[in-house]
This record gives structure tokens, C-alpha cells and sequence, in this order.
């Protein structure tokens, strides 16, 4: 202990804390009573900021002068149609020939007075009545003159009449006018085509002839408010009249009508190819030259499809898309030559979209044998295709169509980014052209399976010798990632796709099946320990498997084994895939091999459901395999796997035995499980009882108390409540929570379950009173109990206070 001061000593030092703790109160004291000084000052307000308009004055004007122009017009429109009866023709003459003069002339003074809005608004006035004005010189001079041709007309005497008006000095600075003009040039020669009854020809003639010159205007025009609408206008006319000559194109009967067609789609495709040529910007220029592009293909094919079987419509159109791209090594500007490439791309495209239901149908129809499997070969290649889909229409060229997208692929693609892309799509089409050949030719069915499996073959072929092209890596140096990479991985799926195709093509016939079957499997087998395809190992040897599990099917349908029995073979897939990963060790493919044999497993387990002897037969197996694979140190977790499954066996053999009693099903768990709660324990001491000894106990006590519950008989609440009190004593002795708490509980249980007709006779000798006596009795006992624990924990608290 240390030694306390002497008195004085320890007398001033507490004078000294005194003192600072004086100085440190003034100090606090001081500042209080500066902060509450200043919260009884005033807090002065900030000013309120002006409200802020919601719309700005020019636009403000801009709105009341429109509707002002508005409501001129309108009331101008009344007045010619529902007054003009009032007024002879001069008087009318006089009136709306002053007005539309007035209108017109005005804007000369507000431009003068530096009103430009008010002068426009003035000026589209004046505009409107001059409409009015041609239709009144209609109904009083030329009320004999057809309304088509005299609309015409009167369309191009407005537009030169506003042209003239806007180019004036005086006027030039109004932005109405020309363009006005401009909207109204739209109309001439299409009312003078529909007056002269020219067509449907004549008709989008007249207006691809008005896009061509509103392309003109947007081009050379230096306004940018007429460059718009003329740009617009352009767009409207040109859309619909292109639309048309392709309607044209795509319904004409003979070489006349078709030579017509095409005659107007070169007109729109001209059109474009100039805006193309004029445009500056390299996307918009692109964008035309492509339009002008398509346009052309669209023309040339409607020439040849009248002239060619229908079948040979779209290759003909194609032929024309890839003629597009002559340009691209001509001295064409490069937008032009870009947007012709890229219009060629969009054919190729259309024409890949129309070959895809014949692709499809080749990939997907022999899965239509599994539900005919060995019904007997069909007569050649397409009946094997159209079990339950029908035959596409016009698909004879389908093969020509993707051989010639491959070439273009092969032969015009010189990007160095571009190859490699255009490399995998030209190898991707080559294979499709290959599948679908047989059944366009309808080949004998041998043939064709003979075409699908050499192409599954030269595909592995050519993977390997990819592979073997491949430069050595030195032993230090990183894994490179070489540029035919992508190709040999599309190869590997491609030959994945060709011989689940052949698979399924092949169960039409019995001897067809095991035959392909069996070359499958060798096949992939070999494959995947070739050195050249060593890195696709974890696709090859999975799909050998899956070969290998389907041909175990096929060979146990063929000896006319039972599905139980089919499931034996099937397990030696498992063992096979078990073995081979084993081998393997910590190789990429290890994981899909025992993954695919997990499967098979499965697969067994499904053949064999129907019948419980070979059911558990097939469950036990698959725990032997289990606990082989679990033997590995990396996969010791496999053994809870094998655990299950053979308890799994064994409770499917005990069903099929018809055995009832539940002791027969829990204690094959209860025991291993004890066991290794036990090992556990001894190894580590920390384990709670709950962790090793819980789930085993558990496992046997509730299914056997639940069934002693429900047992008339006293045998088995007699073993039930021995096996729980000595599991009490057990808990008690070795102070486990585990046994303790489940037996007492299994216990007490099974007690209440034997004393409760007792209980019931006890209760019914009670008077009435007495429960509720009871129950009141037990809650005051809790309550007092609880208030002498509150007490307690006060006394405590107390005592606690009192220290020093």
C-alpha cells in the first residue's frame, strides 16, 4: 500500500484544487450569461425575396401575338364563309382584297419601328388571306374549273406569290414567309398528278420529284429556318414515295410493271446518294448513302423476281447487296462507300433473318423422336426434320444464302479488328450450311447421319489442328492468350450442338441409335486426351459421359431390361466419372466429371423409382461411390453425401418390407451419429452436447415419443421412458445439456402420457372451484416470487452505492 501525506501537505493540495475549481465556475458563470443575452436579442429577418415570373416576357409576347394572329384568321375565315352572302361581288372584291393588302403591307412599318414579332404575326395574317382569297376567286369567277387542278394551281401562285413577298428588300427580314412558301410547294405536282388521273405511278413520281427538289433547297438554301422545313419536307415526301415504288416493286406482275418500280426507286436512290454526297456530317451522309443503298437493292431485286422462281427472291436480293460493296475500292467519298457497306450488311442480315426457321427447325426437330424413339427410320433427311413442325416455305436456297454470307465474311472483312469476328461468324455459317443441306436436298436418312457425324468429326479435326498451330509456351512464361482461341472454343460448341443433333436424329432407328451412340462416345473420349484439345478437357469428357449414360439406356432398351434394371448400367457411368476424376486430381475438368456423374446418378435413381428393392439397391451404390470419392482428402465432404444416401438405402428397403415400426428407420441414424458426436468430443472438448449429441438423440426420441402417444400398447412407452431416464442420468452424471434436457422432456412426456386417464378421473373428482383456486394460488407464488427478486436487486444496488 502506499503511504498517505502528512496533513498540511494534503490540506494544501486540496486549497489548490479548490481554488481551480472557483476560477473554473467563474468562467463558466461568464459565458452563460453572455448566451443569455443573446438569445433574448431579436433575431432580425431576412428580406423576402421578390417572386420570380414563371415566363419570360419575350415569350410572353410571343404567345399573345400568335394568338392574336389566331383569332384574326379565324375571324377572317368567318367572315368569307358566313357573311360573304350579304355583299355583292364588288363590295366582297373590295373588302377582302383591302384586308389581305393591309395585312401585307403593315409588316412594312412595324419592321420600320423595330416590331419584328408583331410584323410576323401581321405577316401570317396577311398569308392566311390570301388563301381565303384564292378560295373566294374559285366560288365567284372559276366555279366551273375542277377543285383538284385549280388547288393545284392556285398551290403554286400562294408559294411563288409568298416566295416573291419574302425575298422583297423591305420584307427580308420576316422568317414566314419563304418557308410558308416552301410548305406550300409540297402540293403542286401531287394534286396535278391525282388531277390528271396519273396512277399510282404518276402519283409517286410527283412526289419523289418534290423530295428531290425540297432536298435541293435544304442543301444549297443558306436560311436555316427554310433549310428545316425543306429538310422535313424532303423526309415526308421522300419516305412515302420511296415507300411506294417499293410497294410497287414488291406487286408487280410482269417486267413492265416491275422495269417502272425500279425506275423510281433509282429516282429516290439518286435523291439520297446526292444529299449523301452534298451532307457534311459523316453519320448523316452515312445514313443517306445507306437509304440510297437499300433503295438500289430493292430495285434491281424486283427486276429479277419477276424473272426468277419465287424460291430465289431473297438470294436475289442478296446477290444485289453484296454487289453493293464493289464501291468500297472505288474513289467514291468515304461516307458514301461507308453507307453502301453498311447497306449490304443490313441485306445480309434481312436474308440470315429469313434462312432462321429452317435452322431452327434442323436443330430442334430430331427432339421430336424422343417421343417416337425406334418407330422406324424415316424416308429421307426432311421427314426426319418435320415429325410435328411443317416444312418452311421457300426454303430451298436457304443453304446458298448462308454459303454466300460466309464468303463475304471470308473474302471482304480486311479490319484486323474485324477479322477474327468475321472468321467465327463465317465458321458458324459454314457449319449451319452444312446441317441444313441434307434435309434441302432430302437426302437418304443414312446420309444424313453420315453428313452430321463427319461434320462432328472434321470439326474436332479441325480444333486440333488449330491447336497444333498454336506456338509452345516456355515453361516461365504466362499463359498467352492466342488469337484462334475464340474459334477453338466456338468449335468445341459447335460440335457439342452437331452431335446432340445426331443424337436425337438417330433414335428413329434402333440400330442407328447404339451405333452413333457408341461413335459419339469414343469419339469425345478420345478427343479429350488428345494433346492438342487437352485444354478442353472439362467439355470433351463430360460429353463423352453424357454419350456414354445415354448409350448405357439404349443398350439395356435394346436387351428389353426393365428401367430398374437399365439403372445398373447407368451407375457405371457414375463409377467411371468417379474413377477418371480421381485420376484427374486437381485438374479443370475434375468438377464437370463429377458433376455429369452426379447426374447420371440421378438419372439412375429416376429409372429406378418404380421398383423399391432395386430403388435401395441403386442407393446403395451410389453411397458406395460416394464414400470412394470421399477417400480423396479434398472431397472428405462428400462423406455426409454417402451417409445419406445409405440411410436413404437402407429406409427404402425397410418400406419395401413393409416394416412400420419408426425405431426401424431413426436408430441407423441415431448410432453413427452418436458415435461421431462422441469422436468429435474427444477431439475437441469445447463442443457443446447440443452440437455432437443433439441431432442423433433427437433423430430417434421424437419420432419414437410421437408414436407412444398414439400407442395403445405399454411396451414401447415402457423402453421409450427407461431409454429417457437413463439418458437423464447420463446428462446429470456427465452434466451435458443435451441428454439432460431431451431426456427429462422424452421423459415427462411419456409420464403425462401414462398418468393422464388418472389425471382425468383426479379432475373429475375436484369441485369446480378448485382450478381456479389453483391457478390463483401459483400467481400469487409468481408474483410474491418476483417481488422479493426485485427487492434483492435493490439491496444490491444500494450496497454497491455505499462503497467507496
Amino acid at each position: 500500500m502506499t503511504s498517505l501525506p502528512p496533513p498540511t501537505e494534503e490540506l494544501r493540495f486540496l486549497d489548490m484544487e479548490l481554488r481551480q475549481l472557483d476560477a473554473r465556475r467563474a468562467q463558466l458563470l461568464m459565458r452563460r450569461a453572455w448566451l443569455v443575452t443573446a438569445l433574448q436579442q431579436p433575431v432580425p429577418r431576412a428580406p423576402l425575396a421578390p417572386p420570380r415570373p414563371e415566363a419570360s416576357a419575350p415569350r410572353v409576347q410571343n404567345v399573345l401575338l400568335v394568338l392574336g394572329g389566331v383569332l384574326l384568321t379565324i375571324a377572317a375565315i368567318a367572315f368569307t364563309l358566313v357573311s360573304w352572302g350579304h355583299m355583292g361581288i364588288a363590295g366582297r372584291s373590295l373588302v377582302l382584297g383591302a384586308v389581305t393588302l393591309a395585312a401585307l403591307g403593315t409588316p412594312v412599318a412595324l419592321l420600320k419601328r423595330g416590331l419584328r414579332s408583331t410584323a410576323e404575326s401581321v405577316a401570317g395574317l396577311g398569308l392566311a388571306l390570301t388563301v381565303l382569297d384564292a378560295y373566294a376567286l374559285h366560288e365567284v369567277v372559276f366555279t366551273g374549273t375542277d377543285g383538284t387542278a385549280y388547288a393545284a394551281l392556285a398551290a403554286t401562285a400562294l408559294a411563288t406569290l409568298w416566295t416573291a413577298y419574302g425575298l422583297l428588300t423591305v420584307t427580308a427580314p420576316l422568317r414566314l414567309p419563304v418557308p410558308s412558301a416552301l410548305l406550300t410547294a409540297q402540293l403542286p405536282l401531287l394534286l396535278w398528278a391525282i388531277a390528271v388521273d396519273a396512277g399510282p405511278y404518276g402519283i409517286t413520281a410527283a412526289l419523289l420529284v418534290t423530295a428531290g427538289l425540297d432536298t435541293i433547297v435544304a442543301l444549297w438554301n443558306t436560311a436555316k429556318s427554310v433549310r428545316l422545313v425543306a429538310t422535313i419536307s424532303a423526309c415526308a415526301m421522300g419516305g412515302f414515295g420511296a415507300w411506294a415504288a417499293g410497294w410497287l416493286s414488291w406487286n408487280a406482275a410482269g417486267p413492265s410493271a416491275a422495269a417502272r418500280a425500279a425506275a423510281l426507286l433509282v429516282l429516290a436512290a439518286v435523291i439520297a446518294l446526292g444529299a449523301a454526297w452534298r451532307l457534311r456530317q459523316p453519320v448523316t451522309a452515312a445514313s443517306a448513302a445507306g437509304v440510297s443503298g437499300l433503295l438500289l437493292v430493292t430495285a434491281a431485286g424486283g427486276i429479277l423476281r419477276v424473272s426468277l422462281p419465287a424460291d430465289w427472291t431473297v438470294p436475289a436480293h442478296l446477290l444485289c447487296g453484296v454487289a453493293l460493296l464493289a464501291t468500297w475500292r472505288t474513289s467514291l467519298p468515304e461516307q458514301v462507300r461507308r453507307g453502301f457497306a453498311l447497306a449490304s450488311a443490313g441485306v445480309q442480315a434481312l436474308a440470315l433473318l429469313w434462312a432462321v426457321p429452317l435452322v431452327a427447325l434442323t436443330l430442334l426437330g430430331p427432339a421430336s423422336w424422343t417421343a417416337r424413339a425406334w418407330s422406324g427410320a424415316p424416308s429421307d433427311a426432311r421427314a426426319a426434320l418435320t415429325l410435328d413442325t411443317p416444312w418452311p416455305s421457300h426454303a430451298v436456297a436457304v443453304p446458298v444464302i448462308l454459303a454466300v454470307v460466309a464468303a463475304v465474311l471470308l473474302l471482304a472483312v480486311r479490319d484486323t479488328a474485324w477479322r477474327p469476328r468475321a472468321a467465327i461468324g463465317a465458321l458458324t455459317l459454314a457449319w449451319t450450311t452444312i446441317l441444313v443441306l441434307p434435309a434441302v436436298l432430302e437426302l437418304p436418312y443414312t446420309g444424313a447421319l453420315l453428313i452430321q457425324g463427319g461434320t462432328t468429326v472434321g470439326t474436332l479435326a479441325a480444333l486440333a489442328w488449330i491447336r497444333g498451330r498454336e506456338p509452345e509456351q516456355a515453361a516461365d512464361q504466362p499463359p498467352a492468350q492466342p488469337a484462334t482461341r475464340p474459334n477453338t472454343l466456338l468449335l468445341a460448341l459447335l460440335a457439342l450442338l452437331t452431335s446432340l443433333t445426331l443424337s436425337f436424329t438417330a433414335l428413329a432407328s434402333q440400330t442407328a441409335t447404339l451405333t452413333v451412340l457408341s461413335a459419339l462416345t469414343s469419339l469425345f473420349a478420345g478427343a479429350s486426351w488428345l494433346k492438342q484439345l487437352r485444354h478442353l478437357t472439362p467439355v470433351m469428357a463430360p460429353t463423352a459421359l453424357v454419350h456414354a449414360a445415354a448409350l448405357a439406356v439404349a443398350t439395356g432398351a435394346a436387351a428389353g431390361w426393365q428401367p430398374q434394371h437399365i439403372a445398373l448400367l447407368v451407375l457405371v457411368v457414375s463409377v467411371a466419372a468417379a474413377l477418371l476424376a480421381a485420376r484427374l486430381g486437381g485438374s479443370p475438368a475434375t468438377v464437370p466429371i463429377e458433376v455429369t456423374g452426379a447426374v447420371a446418378a440421378l438419372l439412375a435413381l429416376g429409372l429406378a423409382a418404380v421398383d423399391p428393392p432395386m430403388l435401395a439397391l441403386v442407393l446403395g451404390l451410389s453411397a458406395v461411390i460416394t464414400a470412394g470419392v470421399a477417400i480423396r482428402p479434398d472431397r472428405r465432404s462428400v462423406g455426409y453425401a454417402s451417409v445419406a444416401l445409405f440411410v436413404l438405402a437402407a429406409w427404402v428397403r425397410l418400406l419395401a418390407w413393409r416394416i412400420g415400426v419408426p425405431e426401424a428407420y431413426t436408430l441407423p441414424i441415431t448410432v453413427p451419429a452418436l458415435l461421431v458426436g462422441h469422436l468429435r468430443r474427444s477431439r475437441d472438448p469445447r463442443t457443446q452436447s447440443w452440437t455432437a449429441y443433439g441431432p442423433g438423440l433427437a433423430a430417434t426420441l421424437l419420432p419414437s415419443l410421437a408414436a407412444a402417444w398414439t400407442d395403445p400398447e405399454w411396451l414401447r412407452p415402457l423402453l421409450l421412458g427407461t431409454a429417457a431416464l437413463l439418458l437423464t442420468l447420463l446428462g446429470a452424471r456427465h452434466r451435458l445439456q443435451a441428454p439432460l434436457i431431451l431426456g427429462g422432456s422424452v421423459l415427462t412426456l411419456v409420464t403425462l402420457h401414462e398418468l393422464a386417464p388418472y389425471l382425468v378421473q383426479l379432475t373429475g373428482a375436484l369441485p369446480r372451484w378448485a382450478p381456479p383456486a389453483l391457478a390463483g394460488l401459483l400467481l400469487l407464488a409468481l408474483g410474491a416470487t418476483y417481488e422479493r427478486r426485485i427487492r434483492n436487486v435493490r439491496q444490491v444496488r444500494e450496497s454497491l452505492g455505499r462503497m467507496n
